[in-house]
């Protein structure tokens, strides 16, 4: 069932059915002008009725074909001033087709059904009312006059309302189709920052694994206690990994019901480091000048940048390769270096790995924040990732 009100059904129903609401006004307006006055048309009753008909047909296609059905009016006019002796009820149907060519059809037509409604109505009252009668001849043809100027006026009205209809429904259709664009992009967006999020924490957490688990292998033959040590390492390493994909994965979820641990930030990048030292790699954290306010998107930017760094280190540099982290609080941005002295980080780390992340993803998080990013070969040998986050500005 339709809960809508009864009025507003029918203006649906109306506008949903233009023909058939045209042929019911014609009908309507048949059966009042031609039909209940068909007695008083004198003398030729049946040449009134066929050209009072001819006169009200045309209003059946006056919307879809308003020129045509004008031109239809007309000859049926012209007929009635030579074969009809009395002015008919019938003849509002050319103030109808004057509001038709107004509203419906093209200016041109418009403007040429009012002059040709003025002259139809000098002529009516000539032919009708002038006969006998030499004082009513004026006031007749004005006010038929009159009632052609308010029927185009009215038209002319309607002809804006429909153009600003027409505007508002583009302008909705605009509206929506930039809504969907902007939602389009928006999935995108975040579809790239969580494969950024999920390279990081994967590809972090599986380097420490893999140098764990190496390191485990070899000490298990001598140092049984080493290679638990190792294990554990292993395991701890795992669970983390774990929950932070657990934390992603929570963010497609729709409930909103999960409590996500809070992101990483610059803060947390001394405990980052110390993860890797346990890992085996030599790694040394130089923080110089004072910390300041960040918001938490540069921080995690700057923390997935050292993770992603020291992460490509462990699977590249080779053995007894050493790290440095450098965090540098400059007047205006966040100044990050890492840096090592390894063997085979450059050629794996000059491009992006096979899913489109590596530097490309560290380079893509330092714009995102208005900042860059700077990685390549270092002379002498070793890898080297310098990036820069601009503070925000102060409002």
């Amino acid at each position: 069932m339709d809960g809508r009100p009864p009025l507003e059904r029918l203006e649906t129903f109306l506008r949903d059915h233009p023909a058939g609401v045209d042929v019911g006004i014609a009908a309507l307006v048949w059966f009042l002008t031609v039909l209940l006055p068909y007695q008083s048309y004198r003398p030729a009753e049946a040449t009134a009725f066929v050209v009072g008909t001819l006169l009200v047909v045309p209003l059946a296609w006056r919307r879809r074909r308003p020129v045509r059905a004008a031109a239809a009016v007309i000859a049926a006019g012209l007929l009635e001033l030579v074969v009809v002796e009395d002015f008919l009820a019938a003849n509002v149907a050319a103030l109808v087709m004057v509001y038709a060519l107004a509203a419906y059809a093209p200016r041109w037509a418009g403007r040429a059904g009012l002059a040709v409604g003025l002259v139809g109505a000098v002529l009516a009252a000539l032919r009708y009312f002038s006969l006998g009668a030499s004082d009513a001849l004026v006031p007749s043809g004005g006010s038929i006059a009159v009632t052609v100027v308010a029927a185009w006026a009215l038209g002319d009205l309607r002809r804006a309302r429909l153009r600003q209809l027409v505007d508002l429904r583009e302008r909705a259709q605009l509206l929506e189709l930039e809504r969907d664009q902007e939602m389009r992009l928006a999935a995108t967006a975040e579809r790239a920052r969580i494969a950024r999020e999920m390279h990081d924490v994967v590809a972090h957490s599986l380097s420490v694994v893999i140098a764990q688990a190496d390191g485990g292998r070899y000490a298990g033959r001598t140092d049984p206690e080493a290679a638990t040590t190792a294990l554990e390492a292993i395991a701890a390493t795992g669970r983390q990994a774990l929950t932070d994909m657990r934390g992603l994965l929570g963010v497609l979820r729709q409930d909103g019901g999960e409590e996500l641990a809070p992101q990483p930030d610059v803060a947390a990048i001394g405990g980052l480091v110390e993860d890797v030292r346990s890992s085996g790699l030599d790694v040394d954290l130089l923080v110089e000048g004072s910390p300041r306010d960040l918001p938490a998107g540069p921080q995690l930017a700057a923390y997935r940048i050292v993770q992603e760094s020291l992460t490509n280190v462990l699977k590249h540099a080779g053995p007894a390769s050493r790290a440095w982290v450098r965090l540098h609080w400059r007047p205006d941005a966040l100044e990050l270096s890492v840096l090592d002295d390894g063997r085979g980080a450059s050629a794996a780390m000059t491009s992006a790995d096979g899913q489109g992340q590596g530097v490309l993803g560290m380079r893509e998080r330092a714009r995102l924040h208005g900042g860059r990013l700077d990685a390549g070969p270092r002379p002498g040998g070793g890898f080297g990732v310098h990036a820069v986050l601009p503070y925000p500005a102060p409002r």
